[in-house]
């Protein structure tokens, strides 16, 4: 009888001594490997708090056309898959300065023209209106679009009497930053 409990009492402990280990070995391998949209409450709410600088501390964020890469000052990467059926893209219209870019970096690109206001109108391939009203750009001088995935837009954008027609696309692998919209 009581060698009966001790072996049971045996069987819990490696039980969960299994679990520990294998919740440990999960989390040390999913260190910078993609985490699920369950897992990031609000993908499109953490992107705008890194682009408007309300994220505190020295972490680097950027964003493909398929992730949120975020790292931290030890080099950590936390990579957050963005939804499937829409596409983050940030443009920085500008006047006289800009910089290349493809991959925008959340926390280090920089426009020229911050907090302006713009009127901008977006249509896709079959001239259905996605966007047609006035935006202000934010403190880094881009403008945050979430758009349909897979398509091709056109963009007209206006600024003091200057204005900018552009096409740009939100397939696999297109640019998130566009700093080449010169406004005329």
């Amino acid at each position: 009888m009581i060698g009966g409990k001790v072996m049971k009492r045996n069987f819990y402990f490696v039980f969960i001594g299994i679990i520990v280990v294998g919740l440990v070995s999960y989390f040390s391998l999913n260190n910078g490997e993609s985490t699920t949209e369950g897992e990031a409450s609000n993908i499109k709410e953490l992107v705008h708090d890194y682009s408007t600088g309300n994220v505190g501390g020295n972490e680097v964020a950027s964003i493909t056309s398929h992730e949120l890469i975020v790292t931290d000052s030890d080099q950590k990467e936390t990579i957050y898959d963005l939804p499937a059926d829409e596409f983050f893209v940030s443009i920085a219209p500008y006047v006289t300065e800009t910089h290349p870019c493809a991959i925008h970096s959340l926390t280090g690109c920089q426009g020229e023209l911050a907090n302006a206001e713009f009127d901008i109108y977006i249509e896709d391939e079959e001239g259905n209106v996605i966007l047609d009203e006035a935006v202000t750009s934010l403190e880094n001088g881009f403008i945050d679009l979430w758009l349909p995935r897979d398509k091709t837009y056109h963009s007209i954008i206006t600024f003091d009497g200057k204005t900018v027609e552009s096409e740009f696309s939100t397939f696999e692998g297109d640019n998130t930053c566009i700093t080449t919209m010169q406004l005329m």
